[in-house]
């Protein structure tokens, strides 16, 4: 790369890493690495909070998450997580309706105890 476009990728960096050109394309090399390596990253992190999310809202429904993702397989309700995630989310009585069918399709969710709230007061 030449000089220019260096200094415009470098816009922004701190200290001598914006406009002292030996040091700019360090940086610049380093953070186009680390933008590579996040593209990659950010799916993991998305669907793990997807995850999360799905398993919030089954254990207010006495449901863990693994036996809740079974019960819709043995259903054959495909819906990914990211669709699930927004459901437990913003439309709860949906998010029930599957619950409650995934509770009917697997004996194993049926027990499952949701622990007492404490109080404070």
């Amino acid at each position: 790369m030449n000089k220019d476009k260096i200094f415009k990728l470098a816009k922004g960096f701190r200290g001598r890493a914006k406009n002292c050109i030996r040091i700019a394309r360090e940086r610049v090399e380093k953070a186009l690495q680390y933008s590579y390596r996040d593209r990659r990253n950010k799916k993991r992190d998305m669907r793990s909070l997807w995850i999360q999310r799905i398993n919030a809202g089954t254990r207010m429904h006495g449901v863990n998450y693994g036996n809740f993702m079974h019960g819709l397989m043995k259903e054959n309700i495909q819906l990914n997580r990211k669709v699930l995630s927004e459901l437990s989310m913003h439309e709860p009585y949906s998010f029930k309706a599957l619950v409650n069918i995934s509770k009917n399709a697997f004996p194993g969710n049926k027990n499952v105890v949701v622990p007492p709230r404490k109080v404070a007061i």
